[in-house]
């Protein structure tokens, strides 16, 4: 059973991560040839000031 875990920064819409969920699949199931009711996704929202790019949070650098 493959799993994908994802980490991004909170704030996309439900939409979007829906839209994520299927496209990760679809690459998992196209290059693994896994079958799809097999494959999961794990998506991790993290707080922008949970996140340090160069020293500064993502929050502070406005990502």
């Amino acid at each position: 059973m493959p799993i994908a875990q994802l980490y991004i920064l909170e704030g996309r819409s439900d939409e979007v991560k829906e839209e994520l969920i299927a496209e990760i699949t679809e690459a998992i199931v196209k290059t693994l040839k896994a079958p799809r009711e097999a494959v999961r996704v794990i998506i991790t929202e993290m707080p922008k000031q949970h996140f340090g790019i160069a020293g500064s949070s993502a929050k502070k650098l406005g990502r």
